[in-house]
């Protein structure tokens, strides 16, 4: 009695057992499956990113750029031609007037006569345009393009006044060619002179 007993607890184990194996094997099918699925989704997943890499890798760092590269592309396109009663004049003097509504430009000779001029009005800016740096690039570049047609190529800047333009006239020298020799501020100063206009209330 005891042996068929103990036939009959085996027999529960074996088919425990097996049932087991069953379920291990479908275990390492499902996650070889899902194994499978994870190396798609990590592929998929790694591809855009791995492109903006490749795209990062391939950027170069951009270089500051100068007034002279702005210009580059209009000064290109523009032949500065021989005036017609031309006054072969090498070397002048640049006056730059740079107030707070407009920026004025006056090139003479070594002996004060005038050669060129311009200003943000001649040049067709209106109203609070007349002011800005853009402005005082064009305004340099009208009157040195004319200076240049006399045989003008050094010049002496002299800066006066505490507008927008002041830089960015000078810069525009440069980029047009010409040779800066010196520049001066010639900027005024009161020692106690005439009453100020009186002060806004904001």
């Amino acid at each position: 009695m005891t042996e068929e007993k103990n036939e009959k607890a085996e027999e529960p184990q074996e088919g425990a057992s097996q049932a087991g194996s069953e379920v291990d094997k479908s275990q390492e099918g499902q996650s070889g499956d899902g194994g499978k699925n994870g190396e798609n989704v990590e592929s998929v997943k790694a591809g855009p990113e791995t492109i903006k890499e490749e795209e990062k890798s391939g950027d170069q760092p951009r270089s500051e750029e100068t007034a002279a590269d702005l210009l580059k592309d209009d000064l290109d396109d523009i032949k500065i031609r021989r005036a017609k009663g031309s006054k072969n004049i090498s070397s002048g003097v640049v006056n730059i007037l740079a107030t707070f509504n407009n920026t004025k430009v006056t090139i003479c000779d070594q002996r004060g006569n005038v050669i060129s001029w311009s200003s943000a009005g001649k040049c067709g800016f209106r109203g609070s345009r007349k002011s800005t740096a853009y402005a005082a690039q064009v305004v340099t570049q009208d009157a040195g393009r004319v200076a240049m047609g006399h045989g003008l190529r050094e010049v002496e800047v002299k800066v006066r006044g505490p507008g927008m333009g002041r830089d960015s006239a000078i810069r525009s020298l440069q980029a047009l060619g010409l040779n800066v020799l010196s520049i001066i501020d010639v900027t005024p100063v009161p020692h106690n002179g005439c009453r100020p206009p009186k002060r806004r209330r904001v």
